[in-house]
Order: C-alpha cells, then structure tokens, then sequence
C-alpha cells in the first residue's frame, strides 16, 4: 500500500537573492522523490510513504502587494498539485488522493509562504 507524503516545507533561499535583493521561495515534499516503509498492514504488506519535490519561485514577485502574495500563493498550489499529480502517475494506488495530498502538501507550505508575505508587507 502506497501512501502519499504531505510534508512540505517552505525556505527562503539567501545566496543570490540577498545579493539582487529578490526573495525566492522553494516548496519541497522533502527532497526528490522518495519511498520509505512506514509500517506493515496485518497481512504483511508493507506501507510505504512517497515524497516528491516541486518549487514554486518568488521571483519577480513583490511580496509586500496583494497582487505578489496571490501569485505566490498560485504558485505554491500548482507546484503542490504538479507533485502529488506525479505521485499519482507514478503509484496509482497511493492513499490520499492527488486532491487531497495537494491540499495538505500547500497548506503546509502556506504557513511559511504567508509569513514571508507579512514580513515583507510590515518592511
């Protein structure tokens, strides 16, 4: 049994940006694809958790307007869809579906995208 991981993080990526004064976000399902046994059902058949990676870029974006924060927020939903819709492809039988693993991987990357938004708002 495949189950799908709704594990995401969102990072501030300093290298470039800090030296072009751009900030870049990058959403990740932990890194690459991955498969872990998690556990076994009673019958033996081993439960395994699958992560892939997507990023949504920053870019370009100014954070601190409504029109920036609502496109990184698009942006961090595709890239959570593209994920877990290639997790889909690749394990058709994995648990949750690509909806609700997409779901559950942007809002978790959200909280973080959300805070990059307000400290760029309150500067």
């Amino acid at each position: 049994m495949m189950r799908r991981s709704g594990t995401v993080a969102c990072v501030l990526v300093g290298r470039i940006a800090i030296a072009q004064g751009v900030e870049q976000v990058t959403v990740q399902a932990n890194p690459g694809l991955t498969t872990k046994v998690v556990g076994r059902t009673s019958s033996g058949v081993p439960l395994v958790d699958i992560s892939l990676s997507y990023g949504a870029n920053a870019a370009g974006l100014d954070l601190a307007s409504n029109a920036g924060a609502t496109e990184l927020a698009r942006r961090v939903n595709d890239a959570a869809r593209g994920a877990c819709r290639e997790i889909g492809r690749r394990y058709p039988d994995a648990t949750p579906s690509d909806a609700q693993c997409a779901k559950a991987a942007a809002g978790e990357a959200m909280v973080k995208a959300r805070k990059l938004v307000a400290a760029a708002q309150s500067k």
